[in-house]
């Protein structure tokens, strides 16, 4: 894809794992190993559901974005929703996951992807780099059940 957005593939498991507990942690996010294992492998595997992208240098990525996928009728077609994204906090504000975000998208929307969604809590301070990538808020809140 780039220098900056690497599809993750089944045999980077354990390079992503610490990652995205590092995340989890961050978020306040409390699974197990075994189920953040139970959940990336498949979009690890080529799942049509999600997929997860290494953010940085091939050998030595700094973070990653998770997407996962669904259908809209309303926006007209296929949407996604990035489900988690994280950038090594020494790294951050080097413009990497703005890079990494703008190159996800336009690669994603010639895809034939219609919209991404994203969720973040108030006062999140990444909410500027997401703006300038074009998100905006919407007049709803989300909701959710889970099994």
């Amino acid at each position: 894809m780039s220098h900056v957005l690497h599809l993750a593939a089944p045999q980077d498991l354990d390079r992503l794992m610490p990652m995205v507990q590092a995340y989890h942690e961050a978020e306040g996010i409390d699974v197990s190993d075994e189920h953040r294992r139970a959940a990336l492998e498949p979009l690890l595997e080529g799942s049509p559901h999600g997929a997860v992208w290494f953010i940085g240098p091939k050998m030595s990525p700094v973070g990653y974005v998770a997407v996962s996928f669904g259908w809209s009728i309303e926006l007209g077609g296929m949407d996604g929703f990035i489900d988690e994204i994280w950038v090594r906090e020494k790294v951050r504000g080097r413009g990497m996951g703005t890079e990494a975000l703008h190159l996800l998208l336009k690669t994603l929307k010639e895809s034939g992807l219609r919209a991404m969604h994203l969720e973040m809590a108030e006062n999140n301070p990444a909410e500027r780099l997401y703006r300038r990538a074009g998100f905006r808020r919407r007049d709803f809140a989300l909701m959710t059940w889970v099994a």
